[in-house]
């Protein structure tokens, strides 16, 4: 299962990286560039629907399976040969389970980012679609799964940021996204409380896991952390002030 948006300069790689599956289902958010067709080249089944909510989006499209288990990769991430070996091979010892995690090599270009919380960052990527569900919102949905659970070995690459301009324009929108949650749950929140928490991502990041050893990079990786809860705060702000405002 694969879920697309404009992704035509990385979709074939992802692709051809889950020839080996039974059924390879994209499900393409409105796509204008050449992602559906180079999807159905590769013989994937496409399914096109309009991005609404993250959670919901996913929940949706893994209902589409016909299969009762489901692989999820994003077109930015690449299954690993040694990853199909472990699958195929515990899949078919009728595994107990109800999903596994699997662990990724975060990228940022052509840098493995291997500290600061990045590596091995185990992922629910291998379930039982009756067992399973993410939070229906719009960013960071949590995944929800009925026990037991496993943890796969192999790796699963992913090509999280092209550079850092990727990088940063993807804060940008997820720190909206952030701010818009906030205020609908109506949360309470306040400066001194996202003061410390950028602080605390910060040095989390940089010293308690370790970010400094992956040099300039890792020094990147720390601030964005903490710089995400700072902007998330700043977004959140505005927009009560511009309800206040209508009002």
């Amino acid at each position: 299962m694969v879920l697309t948006k404009n992704e035509e300069s990385r979709i074939s790689g992802c692709l051809e990286s889950l020839a080996w599956a039974d059924e390879i289902i994209v499900v393409d958010d409105e796509s204008t560039d050449k992602t559906v067709e180079i999807c159905k080249a590769h013989k994937a089944k496409v399914l096109v629907r309009r991005m609404d909510i993250e959670g919901k989006h996913r929940n949706w499209a893994y209902a589409q399976a016909a299969s009762p288990w489901v692989l999820s990769v994003d077109a930015d991430e690449i299954v690993t040969p040694e990853l199909k070996e472990e699958i195929c091979r515990v899949l078919s010892e009728e595994p107990a389970e109800n999903g596994f995690t699997i662990p990724r090599r975060n990228y940022i270009g052509n840098y493995w980012v291997r500290h600061g919380g990045w590596y091995p960052s185990p992922q629910l990527k291998l379930f039982r679609k009756d067992k399973f569900r993410y939070e229906e919102v719009a960013v960071h949905p949590r995944a929800f799964m009925d026990d037991p659970c496993g943890h796969l070995s192999s790796d699963l690459i992913h090509y999280s940021y092209r550079d850092i301009e990727d990088f940063l324009r993807k804060l940008n929108k997820q720190t909206t996204w952030e701010a818009g949650k906030w205020f609908a749950q109506g949360k309470p929140m306040r400066l001194g409380r996202f003061l410390w928490r950028t602080y605390d991502r910060f040095m989390r990041t940089y010293f308690g896991r370790k970010g400094y050893k992956d040099g300039s990079m890792g020094l990147v990786v720390a601030f964005f952390a903490g710089l995400y809860q700072f902007v998330s705060y700043l977004k959140y702000r505005e927009i009560v002030l511009n309800k206040k405002e209508e009002k």
